[in-house]
């Protein structure tokens, strides 16, 4: 497998274009969420997990609350089995779901959250805050700090700011989930690109390292996660397009059907054994203790179960030990395979239902699947394989793919496809469809329930994203719904198929406004609708169509206007062969002045309106229509009020936690200070050199005195308590590891400066012979300035041989280099001048020359004048402006 990986990495590499951006892609689980970033800055891979704070390369989708504090991730895990009731788990599959629903999932699995049911319906949490404080948070906010965990990981990971996300989700999720997700995600602060399908995420890894130009295959890929169970088709092929002039080949993959079982995973294994543990431990116990009723028991309990499931994946029989399970007694036992195959009996059938119908509603038979891919943890229980195996006919399962990584990284291909930052230079056209097909129905005044009120919107397995278009005759306000197709086929937990509700008003008004013109066709309702990349069907607009047909003045065709230049000029119209004459002098005017057209001269135009004729003419008003969502219950999105809250809620949550971090920061700068320094006092012999026994025991004393209040006192100091602690100790420290770290750096540096006012002299004898054109002023200013810092330097080094070890340092190791750079930014400004370039002298002529040039210049000159006095005026000189064009010559036309 791990091969495998690295041979993926290696292609994806291939297929990217570089720029500076990371995108990332989160897989939100049940129990779990992974993390997935494309970064491409040099030095690090391009595709991978995020680790945690433990290395880990998937984190616990929890949120606790403890103290005040809020933990989240593997620091909430930690307190699970002691505080089970205040760390909470399971968010994603409460997302969107009534509170009854809620509660239900939670009593089955022997979770002790304290739930109320909120003014949407949907369920809210009871925590505790700061002292009596009582708070309620929805499951958005919940999520949306397991989000800002990811966005960490993610950013911790690429060392770069993310921003940009895909996030995936089972494919049976329902409109209220889809749209509860993306609030969450909006109030972490995270811009989402798409939400994405599991099956589609697996599709995309399992594809894009193939060539289908040879063939194309339908796959299945079958998995169960935690909670979940589902298996979809996938058509993989390719085709061919034109890049750069050159015909290419193009892989795809097309989703074709989909089906799940939202209640049936690992989950529902792992709770035989509870419950099959559960009553072995009463049995042992008696006297009527039911160990169900403890919220603590039950944690650990389930904890301990998870690992004897994954223990009996790999060995046919395995121990369970639980210390102190319920009023101080410790249960130990074990469980054979056999055994465990035995209790969870109905569901491997269950398990089959899926892949079952897939095939059913596809038509396809085994023999034309390629192949069977496995992903998700709970595949990797041996039963469920067999039974695979016994339906599908086949000795051995494909597992190419790797079961617990292979939707987030197939889902961070996807990011760095759509996003703007990151591009892939290999593509792999993706078609998803909606895992569910719906309607509108329109009610309102006039309006009958028929066939023209509810339409079918969306087929199932429509393409994502698509754009929809419905046109009512009606004149008067109404409400659009938008519902599930089928009843029978409902997202888990819905009990009515009518997601969202919309109010369209105006159409009223307008119908009013244009009732009295003569309207050509009755007016009409145009209802726009999308569904998204994240499969969210919604009512972008509406607008009303009127079309009126009117008399309208247009100007007769064929007109001919003649004008004259008499006095009384005559103006022909010539309309259908019927001439029409009109003299006039109206409006006749010349340039010159006011008078008449009959005393001018100069020909005027007639400005006289040409004839016009009436006609039919059909005009169509478009009007905006106003839209406002109604939806009501648990799928209603939190409103803006709601979200401005929850955002400042979320953000002194942050607050909090940088602070805490901080804090924790300074606690163990303050711890390892303290016990390095100890060692440092004891360990280092020549600090006596530079410090009395009373000053170290002193600092000892102080160090000590710190320290028990860092155990005592400090347990629950603020962060500016631990720094000014740590800055009162360094105070007293400090000076003396300062004169320590002098003790051998200073002589160093005093020796480096002897050495190199030596070689300085060198330097200075060399420039003589080799650069004589230095300036010698510049040279002796440098050398006078050596000569100041070799008395500089024995005098200060006479004044330390005369003081204490223990006193303050009269010149430091610093200083000295100090000086010592100085000279050499002189030496190296003094050596880069360029050598002077040589003087050019010009030959002298003698006089007798020079005067007969003279002389034929001044002949020249008058020769010259004469010469251009002497031409007849208006001749040409040749000059550019003076030149005639030549005739064009005749040619003949081709």
């Amino acid at each position: 497998m791990l091969f495998r990986l690295v041979v993926f990495l290696s292609v994806f590499s291939l297929f990217l274009i570089r720029c500076q951006s990371a995108v990332s892609s989160i897989d939100l689980g049940s129990e779990s969420v992974k993390v997935a970033v494309v970064n491409l800055k040099p030095g690090q891979s391009p595709i991978s997990i995020a680790i945690n704070e433990m290395s880990k390369r998937k984190s616990p989708a929890l949120v606790a609350f403890q103290s005040g504090t809020r933990l989240l991730g593997e620091e909430a895990a930690g307190i699970i089995a002691r505080y089970p009731h205040k760390v909470y788990s399971q968010l994603r599959d409460m997302i969107g779901k009534p509170y009854k629903q809620v509660k239900n999932l939670t009593d089955s699995l022997y979770l002790p959250f304290d739930i109320v049911e909120d003014s949407r319906g949907a369920a809210s949490f009871k925590v505790e805050g700061d002292g009596n404080e009582v708070v309620y948070y929805s499951v958005e906010e919940l999520l949306a700090m397991v989000f800002g965990y990811a966005v960490n990981l993610a950013e911790f990971h690429s060392k770069t700011v993310v921003k940009d996300f895909v996030i995936c989700v089972p494919p049976y999720f329902g409109q209220s989930e889809r749209k509860g997700l993306l609030q969450a995600a909006q109030l972490a602060g995270i811009t989402v690109l798409s939400l994405v399908n599991e099956h589609s995420g697996a599709a995309l890894q399992y594809g894009i390292d193939k060539d289908f130009s040879n063939g194309s295959r339908h796959v299945i890929f079958y998995d169960m996660g935690a909670s979940t169970t589902y298996a979809s088709l996938v058509y993989f092929s390719a085709y061919n397009a034109k890049e750069f002039g050159k015909t290419v080949s193009v892989n795809q993959f097309q989703v074709k059907d989909v089906r799940w079982d939202p209640e049936l995973g690992g989950q529902n294994m792992e709770l035989r054994l509870v419950e099959y543990f559960a009553d072995e431990f009463n049995k042992q116990v008696g006297n009527g203790v039911d160990v169900r009723k403890s919220p603590k028991a039950m944690a650990k309990l389930k904890k301990q179960v998870k690992r004897t499931k994954e223990i009996l994946s790999a060995n046919t029989m395995a121990p369970i030990s639980v210390e102190s399970l319920y009023d101080d007694r410790d249960f130990r036992s074990s469980i054979t395979r056999e055994k465990f195959e035995e209790l969870c009996e109905d569901l491997w059938e269950k398990s089959l239902i899926p892949i079952k119908e897939v095939l059913k509603h596809s038509g396809l038979k085994m023999d034309e699947i390629y192949a069977v891919e496995l992903i998700g943890g709970a595949t990797r229980v041996p039963k469920l394989q067999a039974k695979l195996q016994e339906f599908l006919g086949r000795t051995e399962l494909d597992k190419h793919l790797d079961a617990d990584e292979a939707i987030v990284l197939g889902a961070a291909l996807h990011a760095a496809n759509i996003s703007d930052g990151i591009k892939l230079n290999r593509k792999l056209g993706m078609v998803d469809g909606s895992s569910y097909g719906f309607m509108v129905e329109l009610d309102g005044p006039d309006l009958l329930k028929d066939e023209t009120t509810r339409q079918l919107l969306v087929q199932r397995m429509k393409k994502l994203p698509s754009k929809m278009f419905r046109s009512i005759v009606h004149a008067k306000d109404f409400e659009v719904s938008l519902v599930y197709a089928s009843e029978d086929l409902l997202p888990p937990g819905v009990t009515s198929p009518v997601f969202a509700k919309y109010a369209v008003s105006g159409l009223a008004d307008a119908s009013e406004k244009y009732s009295s013109r003569n309207l050509s066709s009755p007016i009409k309702a145009n209802l726009h609708f999308s569904l998204s990349r994240s499969g969210v069907l919604s009512l972008d607009r509406a607008d009303a169509v009127i079309e009126i047909t009117e008399w309208v003045e247009v100007p007769k065709k064929n007109l001919t206007v003649e004008n004259s230049t008499s006095s009384s000029p005559n103006i022909s119209v010539e309309t259908g062969g019927r001439n029409t004459s009109e003299g006039t002098s109206d409006n006749l005017h010349s340039d010159g002045g006011t008078g008449n057209a009959a005393n001018s001269s100069i020909e005027e135009p007639s400005t006289m309106d040409p004839p016009t004729e009436r006609k039919l003419k059909k005009r169509t008003f478009r009007i905006p229509l106003k839209t406002v969502e109604k939806t009501v219950g648990p799928g209603m999105s939190l409103s803006n009020e709601a979200l401005a809250e929850a955002k400042t809620k979320l953000e002194v949550l942050d607050t909090k936690d940088a602070e805490r971090r901080r804090t924790a920061e300074l606690k163990n700068n303050l711890e390892s200070y303290i016990y390095a320094t100890k060692e440092k006092l004891e360990t280092l012999g020549e600090i006596a050199k530079v410090s009395t026994s009373d000053e170290r025991q002193s600092f000892i004393e102080k160090l000590d005195e710190v320290q028990d209040w860092l155990y005592t006192d400090g347990e629950d100091a603020t962060a500016k308590e631990f720094q000014e602690r740590l800055d009162s100790i360094k105070a007293v420290g400090n000076p003396i590891f300062f004169r320590f770290k002098e003790l051998t750096a200073r002589p160093a540096a005093v020796e480096l400066a002897k050495r190199y006012l030596g070689e300085l002299q060198q330097i200075v004898s060399g420039w003589e012979s080799k650069k004589p054109w230095l300036p010698k002023d510049k040279i002796d200013k440098l050398l006078k300035d050596a000569e100041k810092f070799k008395s500089w330097l024995d005098e200060k080094v006479n004044e330390q041989k005369k003081t204490s070890g223990f006193s303050k340092p009269v010149f430091t190791s610093e200083e000295v280099y100090e000086k010592v750079f100085e000279l050499q930014d002189k030496v190296a400004s003094i050596n880069k001048i360029p050598k002077p370039k040589p003087k050019v002298e010009k030959p002298l002529k003698n006089e007798t020359e020079t005067s007969g040039e003279k002389v034929k210049d001044s002949n020249t000159t008058s020769e010259e004048n004469t010469s251009e006095n002497d031409k007849p005026t208006g001749e040409s000189d040749g000059s550019a402006n003076d030149k005639v064009d030549p005739e064009p010559e005749a040619h003949d036309e081709l």
